[in-house]
């Protein structure tokens, strides 16, 4: 139909490896080799506070849990929003921003929090180590899949757009305000819906953690249902998936919904939708008294904002932004340089203490998890694109089905999947199946909520178009819904790799009640010695997986993130 086209730079699209990935993954390597040794300076011991099962703390623990899920959320949100535009528009700020993303959203988030958390508790009191350490593991649960929604949208911008803002001589907020927050917006929301579904499953993570003899613990929702499970106390179990699924319900109603409705005034198209997604709260909201003054007020304050920017920050030539200063600027980039050696040097020690037998265990738990990802990364393929489609084209049936995903996707699957082990762990291949489980429960609400966010986006003009083209079955599928949903498969895809990667760490190595199992895994590894606190295995088994997952997305996902990006955005 001629509306998906290309218009990027012949450079944009190189996908060989470069210097930029080489400088990454050393900064990731001292930068965790850092945490190590700081690891080994932590207190021996520490003193948790009692996590009761008690359901009368449950609105006490959930309050709690919101404010670490609403604190992580709030930095993506600003980290996605900096980090998207900067890779987005700077070639030469890309070339390091990409491969970095690339390595920080494969970075495994659970053999990621000890070094986080020990590194902290060697130089911060332990109730803020510990709070900090919980934030930044749902932030990193939470920002990937917004950054990489975010970097999209900005690289899918619309050619006549992007002209329109030249000729306007936007600057740099008003291009934000009036050009690349509208058109990301429908994104954007989805995947905040998919980062709080993914901060839900780690959340018993966050708040409770052990490395050896160390025990560290926050009172919240997460780790409510974590003791719950480890007693075996069903009614607690169930009282807490219920207050969880209730707050679900509620962020919901008062939150997502609304969102979702008032961002259909943000999509793309020349004729008014009559699929777009409703709002009980939002109807009552928006036609409130209260509702109008303040946006009166904001309305207000945006205009005075504006101006003042147009007279302070007039456009500047893009030249002029990227030129460089004397050696004086360049000498902090050369005393990190040597940093980086330093340390590098450093970690390579570490790393060469590692036995040719464990490095044995490694390659052969990378083929074992790579394998287990695959397969359920090809089981939430075949069933996300067509109920993603369905609910994002059909009010009627997002209506029913969206939020029941909203609460399938939140519900922390580490909360009840050790109670169904137990019943798999005699068959034979029992393991190797609830694994995949598990990870496929890590990776296909990534696909679905970009895949949803993909259909949402599709413009109203095009599928009256295709109607009147009389398009059905599967030249309607090959013709519009695919080549329109191509980037957010690929968006999901990226994203659904590297949450089922981290979820290997608690698909392979299981504890429940007194009772360890595991199976043959890289997740296996790192579990295993963080549990021993063999910290030196723990860096060559986190950055072999890194390495192994930095590998795939460079040879198989980015060229196909080219590829949306030169056939697959609508002009």
């Amino acid at each position: 139909m001629g509306i998906f086209q290309n218009n990027l730079p012949k450079a944009r699209l190189e996908q060989r490896f470069t210097w930029g990935d080489a400088v990454v993954l050393l900064i990731i390597t001292v930068l965790m080799y850092g945490g190590v040794r700081l690891a080994f300076n932590a207190p021996a011991e520490v003193s948790a506070p009692v996590i009761t099962s008690d359901p009368r703390a449950l609105p006490w623990y959930t309050l709690l849990s919101l404010g670490r899920m609403g604190s992580a959320y709030l930095l993506s949100l600003l980290f996605t929003i900096f980090y998207g535009r900067a890779a987005a528009y700077n070639p030469r700020a890309e070339r390091i921003l990409m491969p970095l993303l690339d390595i920080l959203q494969s970075v495994p988030i659970l053999s990621f929090l000890p070094v986080v958390l020990l590194s902290l508790s060697a130089v911060l009191p332990q109730s803020l180590a510990v709070e900090l350490a919980s934030i930044v593991l749902i932030f990193t649960s939470q920002v990937w899949n917004m950054t990489f929604g975010w970097y999209q949208s900005l690289t899918t911008i619309p050619k006549e757009l992007q002209e329109a803002g030249k000729i306007f001589r936007l600057n740099t907020w008003l291009r934000f305000k009036k050009l690349e927050l509208p058109f990301g917006m429908i994104s954007l929301i989805w995947n905040s819906m998919m980062s709080w579904a993914g901060g839900w499953f780690f959340l018993m993570a966050a708040e409770i953690f052990t490395v050896g003899e160390r025990d560290f613990r926050l009172p919240g929702l997460g780790a409510y249902l974590h003791e719950a499970a480890s007693q075996g106390d069903t009614r607690a179990i169930l009282w807490g998936l219920l207050t969880l699924i209730l707050t679900i319900i509620a962020l919901d109603q008062l939150i997502w919904r609304p969102l979702l409705a008032w961002s259909t005034r943000f999509k793309v198209e020349m004729v008014e939708s009559d699929d777009a997604p409703s709002s009980w709260f939002y109807d009552l909201f928006h036609n409130s008294l209260l509702a109008r003054t303040f946006g009166r007020l904001m309305r207000t304050a945006g205009e005075k904002l504006d101006a003042w920017q147009v007279r302070s920050r007039p456009m500047e030539a893009e030249e002029k932004m990227l030129k460089g200063g004397g050696w004086l600027s360049r000498l902090p980039v050369w005393l990190l340089g040597l940093g980086l050696i330093y340390g590098g040097v450093r970690a390579g020690s570490m790393l060469a203490g590692v036995p040719l037998a464990q490095w044995g265990e490694i390659a052969v738990g990378l083929g074992a998890t790579l394998l287990r990802v695959s397969i359920s990364l090809a089981i939430a393929l075949l069933w996300t694109i067509p109920v993603g489609v369905a609910i994002g084209t059909n009010r009627k049936v997002a209506a029913v089905l969206q939020p029941v995903v909203q609460v399938a996707a939140s519900v922390p699957a580490t909360a009840i999947f050790p109670v169904f082990v137990l019943y798999l762990v005699h068959l034979t291949g029992g393991l190797n199946l609830a694994a995949v489980i598990l990870m496929l429960m890590g990776t296909q609400w990534y696909l679905l909520f970009n895949i949803i966010a993909g259909a949402s986006a599709i413009p109203q003009d095009l599928k009256y178009t295709s109607t009147l083209m009389q398009l059905t079955g599967w030249a309607r599928w090959r013709t519009l819904i695919l080549p329109a949903l191509f980037p957010y498969i690929i968006t999901g895809a990226i994203t659904a790799s590297g949450g089922a990667w981290n979820a290997s760490i608690v698909a392979e190595y299981i504890q429940f009640g007194g009772q360890t199992v595991f199976t043959t895994g890289v997740g296996a590894l790192i579990a295993r010695s963080t549990a021993s606190g063999d910290f030196a295995f723990l860096l060559a088994a986190t950055l072999s997986m890194v390495l192994t997952v930095v590998l795939i997305n460079r040879l198989v996902w980015r060229p196909l993130y080219r590829l949306a990006e030169e056939k697959f955005r609508m002009e």
